[in-house]
């Protein structure tokens, strides 16, 4: 996988993680004006207490109650979109909501039933799916009948606007839930993975060392048990140890470099999560088809890329980065051909270092061929492996 864009220089992620608390400045900063737009319909209320219209004490009891309403709708709904407060805490806080909305309109006038719109935002967000289909609609009936005591005796749309945002907030809140709880799949998933893997790696190597170790041990007795009276047949049994044992570690080395071995799945996965985290926008193939292409060839490509996405990352500057799989036929047999292309500057002379020599290496190898440089508009790498083991390449097979 490639390095952390921040740390190695790339740039900071600019998404809003839906259903997670605020991380840095950055997120605090979008989620705060994106909640802020919102407040327009503070507006007339606003307007209503600067206007002069009603008495000290009702311009500061207003006052008083707006700025009450305005702080539990921030916090509430603020919080919701990260992690969430406790039930008790949402109803202390929707309850602080419900107070305030039919007060402050009862006593002040009609400029003030745009609160109700933030009542329904919140009751939307917050609540469970039975809960908020009923307290929706119930607060465009309490926000109706508070109006009747100011004369207005018709469904406005104040009323209609109420139902829908509120019901859209619904979907919202839905959104964010279900975000969570794939994230904790997503967890657990990851997780029990990792777990099946330790589970594997320990039933090979039980597998790889159980039968060579019980020889190796054997032997050494035996061997103690001639050594006095029969050295020769003891000095054979020395040996016959040491075979087994270089033979066993010729198994642990081989099957601790499967394990290592990238798979071209997997990096395009990483692909992915390393360019949309550095801002770059990722143009990328479908799922590959691996018919026909040897482990080493594929863990070559695979080298490639992961490397290729790593400087692209780091060192290029670029907006966009495109990587392309083709099958090709060439003089020397059907070829699977990694394209990797940026837009970038670069850096230096448009090399990627040693990386370059290593990936070099790796690829003839396994039989393949790389080619690295500037193009008209960034840099291109182009590593290519045969689609079939390297002896039979032009076999006619």
């Amino acid at each position: 996988m490639t390095e952390d864009p921040k740390a190695a220089g790339g740039r900071p992620e600019t998404q809003v993680r839906i259903g997670q608390g605020v991380q840095g400045r950055r997120e605090l900063l979008v989620k705060a004006l994106w909640i802020a737009v919102w407040l327009v319909f503070l507006s007339s209320p606003i307007q209503d207490l600067t206007g002069g219209r009603h008495t000290t004490a009702g311009t500061v009891a207003g006052t008083i109650g707006l700025t009450v309403f305005v702080c539990a709708y921030l916090t509430l709904v603020f919080r919701q979109m990260g992690k969430p407060f406790a039930p008790r805490t949402v109803a202390l806080l929707l309850g602080t909501l419900l107070v305030l909305a039919p007060a402050l309109t009862f006593g002040l006038g009609t400029q003030w039933t745009g609160l109700f719109v933030y009542l329904s935002v919140a009751c939307g967000a917050t609540l469970p799916l039975r809960l908020a289909y009923w307290a929706i609609p119930g607060s465009a009936i309490v926000m109706y009948l508070v109006g009747l005591r100011w004369g207005v005796y018709s469904v406005d749309d104040n009323m209609l606007m109420v139902v829908l945002i509120g019901f859209a907030m619904v979907g919202v809140g839905q959104l964010v839930r279900t975000t969570i709880e794939l994230r904790k799949a997503r967890a657990t998933v990851a997780q029990l993975a990792a777990n099946e893997e330790r589970l594997r790696l320990a039933r090979d190597l039980h597998d790889l060392l159980g039968h060579s170790l019980s020889l190796i041990t054997l032997k050494s007795e035996l061997a103690g048990r001639m050594l006095p009276e029969h050295p020769d047949k003891a000095a054979q049994q020395v040996s016959d140890i040491e075979q087994v044992s270089r033979q066993a570690l010729v198994d642990v080395r081989e099957a601790v470099t499967g394990y290592r071995r990238p798979r071209l799945a997997v990096e395009l996965a990483g692909t992915q999560v390393a360019l949309t985290a550095a801002g770059v926008t990722a143009e990328l193939p479908p799922e590959p088809d691996l018919a026909g292409v040897p482990e080493e060839a594929e863990s070559a490509l695979a080298w490639a890329l992961r490397e290729a996405v790593t400087n692209v990352v780091r060192h290029s500057g670029a907006d966009r980065c495109a990587v392309r799989l083709t099958h090709r036929q060439t003089l020397d047999g059907p070829m699977l051909e990694l394209a990797v292309e940026d837009d970038g500057s670069g850096t230096g002379n448009g090399g990627f270092g040693n990386g370059l020599t290593g990936l070099t290496e790796r690829l003839e190898k396994a039989g393949g061929t790389l080619e690295a440089g500037r193009v008209k508009h960034g840099f291109r790498l182009v590593a290519r492996v045969p689609l079939a083991p390297v002896g039979d390449v032009g076999s006619g097979a």
